[in-house]
Formats: structure tokens, C-alpha cells, sequence
């Protein structure tokens, strides 16, 4: 495993070409901090990425630079990418219409999302788009194959592992084992706290991460190195740059 501290735009282009068998990610996309209401979790959490903007730390999404090279570094478009809904036409149009992509649609409802609409739908749901154009979708059974999570936010790992866009990490082991095989090299170019990296660990996948901000990567890298191993990585040693 290697594990990246760093500008995800600078460290991907160190990467060889047709290297990656899976890329597993979680872009930061901006949340809009309008009509908030009085809810101190959720002002907390906006006002937090508020001030990581300001730092530079996030970007309203990513550009189609960084898609490029995540195409370069695919053996086959292979990719699971979050977003909100309204980035979900940008990548359609790159890798569906560039590149004749397959797709699906993977949503998680969020059943104890936010009680706060002000006439607005809630924000009750995450999407995760699935890209693929020579790669595998193998779901091992019917209930792998479904596209809905009904499934709360776990408020202890948010306040935990203290990122406030943490996936559950039952979904990600899902797409992981749905869309690669043991040893495959897995790519999360914007690890966050390194949910992505615990489930390739658990489930003997190689897994390269990068991440920005230096405090979600410490925590990433204790995550890690705190899970369980399942397979002996002697040849593979952990190098942390």
C-alpha cells in the first residue's frame, strides 16, 4: 500500500499509465451553506468546509484535467465516483459521451438525514456513478447487486474520524469487491480518512491513496494501519510520503 500526502493534480501524474484496476472516490464538491438553519451539526459542518475552501483544501468538484488522467492511469475505465446531483451531468458527458462509457447509478438514501427543507427537497441522498468501459461489474449475490442503500449516517465515525462527507464503509466494500479481485492495485485520489484504504486492506486489495490536508491523512494512515490484515504484505510494504 502507499499512502500520498499531497495535491491529488500534482501526485496522479507520478503515476505509470494502465497501472490502476479501480478507482474508488470521493471528490469534495461544495455545499452550499444557504437556508442552514439553526442545527449546530450541521452549521458546524458546513462552516468546517467553508474554511477548508477558504485554505484551498476543496474545489467545487474536479475538472475534466484530473478525469483525463484518471483515464490514463486505468488498465480499463473502471470507476466509482460520488457526487451531488448537480455534477452528475459533467460526468455523463465526459465519460459516457467521450468515451462511451456503460454507467449505473449507486444512491445512498441517508434515513436520519437532517430534518431541515426549507422549501427545498431534502438532501437525504449521495450519489455514486459507476463508469466503465472494459471493466467488471460482478456482484457475488442479489442483495451486492442492488443499486439503493437505506442506511443512516453513522454519526460516531463522522465524529470519530472528524470528516464531514464520511461514506459508510459497508457501501464501499461493496463496490470494491463488486468490481475488482484480490491483489488488484485500487486508486482513491482524494482519500479523505481513508475508509477506501481500510476496505482494500480487509479484503486483500493492493491500494494507493492520495489526500490533501495533512490532518485527514494522519488519521487515513492510522485507520489502516489499524485494521485488520487478511493477507501478508511482506512484498508490498506500507511507504508513506
Amino acid at each position: 500500500m502507499r499512502l500520498l500526502q499531497g495535491n491529488s493534480y500534482e501526485l496522479i501524474k507520478t503515476i505509470p499509465n494502465n497501472s490502476i484496476d479501480l478507482i474508488v472516490t470521493d471528490p469534495p464538491y461544495l455545499i452550499e451553506s444557504t437556508n442552514a438553519g439553526s442545527n449546530s451539526a450541521l452549521s458546524k459542518s458546513i462552516q468546517k468546509m467553508n474554511d477548508q475552501l477558504a485554505e484551498g483544501v476543496l474545489t467545487d468538484g474536479i475538472t475534466n484535467d484530473i478525469l483525463e488522467e484518471f483515464v490514463r492511469v486505468m488498465k480499463k475505465i473502471n470507476i466509482y465516483i460520488w457526487c451531488n446531483h448537480k455534477q452528475i451531468i459533467q460526468y455523463l458527458d465526459f465519460f459516457v459521451k467521450k468515451y462511451d462509457c456503460k454507467f449505473d447509478i449507486i444512491i445512498w438514501n441517508k434515513s436520519n438525514a437532517t430534518p431541515l427543507f426549507n422549501n427545498k427537497y431534502l438532501t437525504d441522498k449521495e450519489y455514486c456513478l459507476y463508469f466503465r468501459r472494459g471493466g467488471h461489474c460482478n456482484p457475488s449475490n442479489y442483495e451486492a447487486a442492488k443499486t439503493v442503500y437505506y442506511q443512516p449516517i453513522n454519526a460516531t465515525d463522522k465524529k470519530y474520524f472528524e470528516h464531514p462527507t464520511i461514506k459508510p464503509l459497508n457501501i464501499i466494500e461493496n463496490l470494491i469487491l463488486n468490481s475488482s479481485k484480490e491483489n488488484d492495485i485500487i486508486l482513491d485520489p482524494f482519500m479523505g480518512s481513508g475508509t477506501s484504504g481500510v476496505a482494500c486492506k480487509k479484503h486483500k486489495r493492493d491500494f494507493i491513496g492520495i489526500e490533501l490536508n495533512q490532518h485527514f491523512f494522519e488519521i487515513a494512515k492510522n485507520r489502516i494501519n489499524e485494521t485488520v490484515i487478511k493477507k501478508d504484505f511482506t512484498q508490498n510494504e506500507f511507504v508513506f510520503d
